[in-house]
C-alpha cells in the first residue's frame, strides 16, 4: 500500500476513536466500510494491530484495548491531541486531507485557504537545523530600499504564524541574540559547511510564550490584559483564545470580560483593532489608550 493511503487510515482511525469514543473492531469496521477508503474491504486484526503501532511511533498517540470492557478500544492518552507540537499539526493537517478525500462528490464546494510552503529555502533551512550547521542569507525587509543585506547565520528553529513561515535565527556570537526573519522575505538562503553549536537547554515553545504571534520584544513588560467582548463576540473569544494564558474572568448578559497575562507588542494591535466596537481594552490603561488613538486615527481618514 502506498504511504499516502497508509497516513490515510492512521489519520481516519485515530480521528474515529477519538470522535466517538470506546469501540469494538466490529464497530470500527462497521464505520470504516462507509467510507470510500475502505473499497468495501474491511480492517484485518492484524493490519489494525500494525496501525495502532504506526500511530504510536509517528504521532504518540496510545490505541489501548480495554478486554473488560468487551474489547473496545479507547485513546488512553487522549491529552496528547491538545499539545501544541510538530506532531498535532501533522496530525490536524493530514485529518484535513483525509476529509477532503472522501469528499471527492462535493469538492467544488470546498474553499481552503492557501499556506505558502516556501519551498526551497523552508526545506534547506530545516536541513541545516538537522546538520548543525550555518546558513547564507540575501534578506530585504519591508519598508527598506532595494539594498540587500547578506548575512551568515545559525538557524535556531521555525514558526507558522497567519499563514506565513519564519526562522528564528542568531549571528554566530555567544553574546548575539535571536531575531526573525520572514521566509518571504528572504531572496536566497544557502546551507554552508560551517558548524555551530545550538544550545542544549534552549526551548522554542517558550521563546514566544509570553508572546501574541512572532514579536518578542524583552523592554516590553510581561503584564495583566483585560478586554471586554461584547454580544457574538464573546463566543469568539471562548472557542479562539488570544493568547494561551486567556480565561474567563466575568459574564454578564451583554458582555464578558477576558484577562490573559502577555507582552502587548505591536503585532497584538493588530487582533484588537480588527474586532472594531465588539471589544474594549479595559487594562492596561497605555494599551487602551494606544487602542483608542488607533482607532480614531482610522476614522479621521474617513472624514470630508
Amino acid at each position: 500500500m502506498k504511504a499516502y493511503a497508509l497516513f490515510q487510515e492512521y489519520i481516519w482511525l485515530v480521528n474515529t476513536i477519538h470522535r466517538f469514543g470506546r469501540l469494538t473492531l466490529e464497530e470500527i469496521n462497521q464505520r470504516w466500510l462507509d467510507t470510500e477508503l475502505s473499497e468495501g474491504v474491511p480492517i484485518a486484526r492484524s493490519t489494525f494491530n500494525r496501525h495502532r503501532d504506526a500511530i504510536l511511533d509517528m504521532f504518540g498517540i496510545i490505541i489501548e484495548c480495554d478486554k473488560k470492557d468487551g474489547f473496545r478500544y479507547y485513546i488512553f492518552n487522549e491529552e496528547v491531541l491538545e499539545e501544541d507540537t510538530i506532531q498535532n499539526w501533522m496530525l490536524s493537517t493530514l485529518s484535513v486531507n483525509s476529509i477532503l478525500s472522501e469528499s471527492k462528490a462535493v469538492q467544488k464546494r470546498i474553499l481552503l485557504e492557501s499556506i505558502p510552503s516556501d519551498g526551497d529555502n523552508l526545506h534547506k533551512f530545516i536541513d541545516a537545523m538537522k546538520r548543525g550547521v550555518r546558513v547564507k542569507v540575501d534578506y530585504r525587509r519591508y519598508g527598506a530600499d532595494a539594498t540587500v543585506s547578506e548575512w551568515k547565520l545559525d538557524p535556531y528553529f521555525v514558526k507558522l504564524f497567519n499563514k506565513r513561515w519564519y526562522a528564528l535565527v542568531k549571528f554566530p556570537d555567544p553574546n548575539a541574540n535571536l531575531f526573525t526573519l520572514a521566509f518571504d522575505r528572504i531572496i536566497s538562503l544557502e546551507v554552508t559547511e560551517d558548524k555551530y553549536e545550538y544550545a542544549k537547554d534552549f526551548d522554542p515553545a517558550g521563546w514566544f510564550k509570553e508572546s501574541y504571534g512572532i514579536v518578542r520584544d524583552p523592554d516590553i513588560p510581561v503584564q495583566r490584559v483585560v478586554i471586554r467582548a461584547y454580544g457574538r463576540e464573546v463566543p469568539y473569544m471562548r472557542d479562539l483564545p488570544f493568547h494561551h494564558s486567556q480565561k474567563e474572568i466575568a459574564t454578564t448578559e451583554e458582555y464578558s470580560d477576558f484577562e490573559m497575562m502577555l507582552r502587548p507588542t505591536a503585532d497584538f494591535f493588530s487582533p484588537l483593532l480588527s474586532r472594531g466596537s465588539a471589544i474594549k481594552v479595559l487594562e492596561p490603561e497605555s494599551l487602551a489608550k494606544d487602542i483608542r488613538e488607533m482607532h480614531q486615527a482610522a476614522a479621521n481618514l474617513y472624514k470630508e
